[in-house]
């Protein structure tokens, strides 16, 4: 549903908040019961735009999915039609790509449109493409979609993916599951997602191993067991919410987060003035009177600092004193959130689709803006939390994707922020 933020900003965040279930681990782990015909258990799970719309994508396939408690799924998938995959809500849904791996692997044969999701530049399929070709597929492409298919048992399989993708290493560990013989994944991604659904894999019986390096050697099995898993907590929502509380000089914090996933998150943040404080696995942030400093950010691979946070160091950036180049060299089209900046006062520039230039600090205005996507939509709602007077954010859709509630969380933390729906 399309609706709008008001906020009204210059108040620092203050108080306590809790941190929930990735999103990144939640759709894959949920597209993964497609493997066996047991009943899995998935706890932790957030209640969010992606996650309930992979869901209902497992319905009208024929799964049997139900909430046993607040955040605990329930699902069996033993009565699956693939032909009923259906092509609207996959084309709404980047993350819906991890359904070819464990539709191949059960089935043999998939057939599917091509996946939607944010706008952020070019995200060819071609890597995915290349690892069902190593599993022995012959793959039909057409313009509404694709069709996978094995003509052969792949036998040993070597995989060297073309980028550390991490719905591709997703993609070849559940695809390789029903691989009865070995398995090998280099330049694989070691992302938490990644981890989480090793686990899962695991805990129906995949022999994997490898995990939180780029190389994993895996091994299927026949009849494959249900999983059960708790899914980590969303490090991103985690860092969002740190760095919300550094951009208005708030005292929060933030419990129930992994801090060991954000290590060079906090790094270039304390090196930038925050005072940030890690205490039995809870994070403080303290407000700080002087202004932060400006330092280069670069978007890299897990486990660096996420290309899904450069927008929120970008909003971050107008309020630091000095220059700050932004380096993102995973998608080109990531800084469409500038134009919304400098429409708010920024004074920042894109260099070219991999490079922004971000000046400060800037006294930022509120007026009308537009939620690109899901990181970006986050972003501006801190820009609007930074905001003289009042900010008002269309197409909250977009932020509700990634984060469940975002609105009342920051309120609980006394952000003026009222939702109006549509």
């Amino acid at each position: 549903m399309a609706g709008r933020f008001i906020i009204k900003g210059g108040k620092p965040l203050n108080g306590d908040i809790s941190v929930w279930g990735s999103k990144n681990s939640a759709t894959k782990l949920i597209a993964a019961c497609l493997l066996t015909a047991e009943t899995c258990y998935i706890e932790n799970v957030p209640k969010i735009a992606d996650v309930l719309t992979m869901i209902k994508i497992l319905e009208e396939l024929g799964a049997e999915v139900k909430w046993t408690s607040e955040r605990s799924l329930e699902i069996t998938a033993a009565n699956i039609d693939p032909s009923k995959l259906n092509k609207e809500l996959v084309g709404h849904l980047r993350s819906s790509i991890v359904l070819l791996g464990p539709l191949f692997a059960r089935f043999g044969e998939v057939k599917s449109t091509y996946p939607g999701g944010d706008r952020i530049g070019a995200r060819p399929i071609t890597t995915h493409l290349n690892v069902f070709r190593a599993f022995g597929a012959e793959i039909t492409e057409e313009s509404d979609g694709i069709t996978i298919k094995k003509v052969k048992e792949p036998g040993n399989t070597k995989i060297v993916l073309r980028e550390l993708s991490v719905t591709a290493t997703e993609n070849a560990l559940m695809a390789a599951s029903g691989n009865l013989e070995e398995t090998k994944i280099h330049i694989a991604a070691a992302e938490p997602s990644v981890q989480d659904l090793i686990s899962f894999l695991r805990s129906m019986g995949v022999q994997i191993s490898g995990e939180g390096t780029h190389t994993l050697v895996v091994r299927g099995k026949k009849d494959l067991g249900g999983g059960r898993l708790k899914v980590s907590p969303d490090y991103l929502d985690a860092a969002t919410f740190v760095i919300a509380a550094v951009a208005t000089k708030g005292n929060v914090r933030i419990y129930d987060a992994q801090p060991e996933h954000l290590l060079l998150v906090f790094e270039k943040l304390k090196e930038m003035g925050a005072n940030i404080s890690i205490e039995n696995e809870v994070i403080e942030i303290h407000p700080t009177s002087a202004p932060l400093r400006a330092l280069n950010i670069q978007a890299m691979v897990y486990p660096g600092i996420p290309t899904d946070l450069q927008s929120i160091f970008g909003v971050l950036a107008t309020q630091n004193i000095g220059t700050t180049l932004i380096h993102d060299p995973l998608f080109e089209g990531r800084f469409r959130y500038i134009e919304e900046l400098n429409r708010m006062g920024a004074n920042a520039f894109v260099i070219d689709p991999h490079r922004a230039l971000i000046n400060g600090p800037t006294a930022l205005i509120g007026v009308p803006i537009n939620s690109l996507d899901i990181r970006s939509g986050a972003a501006l709602v801190i820009a609007g939390l930074v905001a003289n007077g009042e900010t008002l954010i269309n197409d909250t859709y977009q932020v509700d994707r990634g984060y469940e509630r975002m609105d009342e969380r920051l309120k609980s933390l006394g952000a003026d922020i009222e939702r109006i729906k549509e």
